[in-house]
């Protein structure tokens, strides 16, 4: 089934791909490997999600931005390769999340991402390896991933 059918049938609808903030390119081809730089998540109206996990958010909160953040990331990969059936798996994440420094569960706030591609790539080409951190992050938003994909 190709992407965009599987986000009909999920009833995921993709933001805008967010605009450049900063002096960076969003994705990076080598050979058949695609590097996304950090993506926040983005709304349908293009607003973020902003908020600290532990603090004004809860782990579910978390949880529904970090999806967002993979909707968000597809967007993009989809602005500036044209079809998301290019992709054949996820090979790397780091999922950065917002949180207070008492706050223990990030991978928990990252399955958020992780579900998501596995549901869209399916289980064996959507989930990879991946790492989740707490950090601050710029303009407050919930949470930030970086990925690496290859490509077919």
């Amino acid at each position: 089934m190709k992407i965009e059918e599987k986000l009909k049938e999920l009833k995921l609808e993709l933001p805008p791909a967010p605009p450049l903030g900063g002096v960076y390119k969003p994705v990076v081809i080598v050979g058949k490997m695609l590097y996304v730089s950090g993506q926040g998540p983005m709304r349908l109206d293009g607003s973020k999600i902003i908020g600290r996990v532990g603090e004004n958010m809860s782990l579910e909160e978390g949880y529904a931005a970090a999806k967002q953040v993979g909707l968000t990331m597809l967007s993009t990969i989809q602005s500036e390769i044209g079809d998301l059936d290019k992709i054949k798996r996820l090979v790397k994440t780091l999922g950065m999340v917002n949180c207070t420094p008492d706050f223990k569960s990030q991978p928990k706030v990252i399955n958020g991402y992780s579900d998501l591609m596995g549901e869209v790539f399916g289980k064996d080409n959507g989930v990879g390896a991946r790492s989740a951190v707490g950090m601050m992050l710029p303009g407050g938003i919930a949470v930030e991933i970086e990925a690496i994909f290859e490509l077919y």
